[in-house]
């Protein structure tokens, strides 16, 4: 029984020894994968912010130009960050020329165009969607086939349109043309297709006619898509420049982008004065684009989840 006891023994002390090494290996296995996934994680991070600092070096430098006098802008050093940093730049953007007036014209048309384009894009879209006619599919096709003409083979002929109805110098001729858009019908035709048919039959049973069941119903579950087209409307007729500088001469109907354009040219441009007006009509841009962040990322998640 002794010699039993001590050989059970034994087997013990070699398992306990078993188990503290397949502890410590299982510890050593469980360190080595945690270095390996916080090097990766830092190399990730690393490499991130590198690519950050390439892809924003452009902009960082620009907002240090905005910052920089004129005597250290133009030299033959090559200055990064502004040595006497002032804002002599900006008061010059603000008082030799009527910037704020500017960036006002550029809100209103971008606005009221943005506006338009989201009622007529969804009046189209949900006539194609929900609505049955004769050559609807033909009609659509034409639609698309729009996307393939470039904006600039249109533009003599659309000039001389509003030319011809004496709509030149004025703020319809920047909004009117522009009031809709055939990928903005697409992309709203597109998302109403996702929609189940018992939605569209429901509400004829509940005696909707089409342009209550469009405003009480479908057009309040767009915000998915109403919101990041908003953004994307906004944000292209807000740079729009070829148009407002071809049918408007008035500096009262100017926007902002036109009077940045007229900024540059010849050996007298100031680029300092030049960025910082830059800067300034971009504000209110980004401003726009922080506040909607919230809202666009709720849209992503709404449409995923539908």
């Amino acid at each position: 029984m002794s010699q039993l006891g001590s050989i059970t023994a034994e087997k013990e002390k070699q398992m306990a020894l078993e188990r503290q090494r397949f502890q410590e290996a299982k510890a050593k296995m469980l360190a080595q994968q945690k270095y390996k996934r916080v090097a990766r994680t830092a190399g990730h991070i690393a490499l991130n912010i590198v690519v950050a600092l390439i892809v924003l070096l452009p902009l960082l430098y620009a907002v240090s130009i905005a910052f920089m006098p004129s005597g250290e802008l133009f030299t033959l050093d090559m200055n990064i960050l502004p040595k006497h940093p002032t804002l002599e730049n900006f008061r010059q953007a603000l008082q030799k020329v009527p910037l704020v007036r500017f960036v006002v014209n550029s809100f209103l048309v971008a606005g009221l165009i943005t506006f338009g384009q989201i009622i007529s894009c969804s009046l189209a879209a949900f006539s194609f969607s929900f609505l049955d006619f004769k050559g609807k599919n033909v009609l659509f096709m034409l639609v698309m086939a729009t996307m393939m003409i470039q904006g600039e083979a249109t533009i003599i002929s659309n000039y001389l349109t509003v030319s011809g109805w004496n709509w030149l110098d004025s703020y319809q001729v920047l909004i009117v043309p522009y009031l809709t858009s055939a990928m903005g019908i697409f992309l709203f035709r597109q998302f109403y297709m996702s929609f189940p048919a018992d939605l569209e039959e429901a509400a004829k049973l509940d005696g909707c006619s089409t342009y209550r069941m469009f405003f009480t119903i479908i057009f309040p579950l767009s915000r998915p898509i109403i919101i990041p087209l908003s953004i994307a409307f906004f944000l292209g007729n807000w740079n729009n420049y070829l148009w407002p500088l071809i049918v408007n001469k008035k500096p009262e109907y100017r926007t902002v982008m036109v009077y940045l354009a007229n900024m540059v040219g010849g050996y007298n441009t100031k680029w300092n004065v030049v960025i910082a007006s830059a800067m300034l009509a971009c504000l209110p841009v980004f401003l726009i684009s922080l506040l909607l962040q919230s809202h666009l990322q709720n849209s992503i998640k709404m449409s995923g989840i539908k």
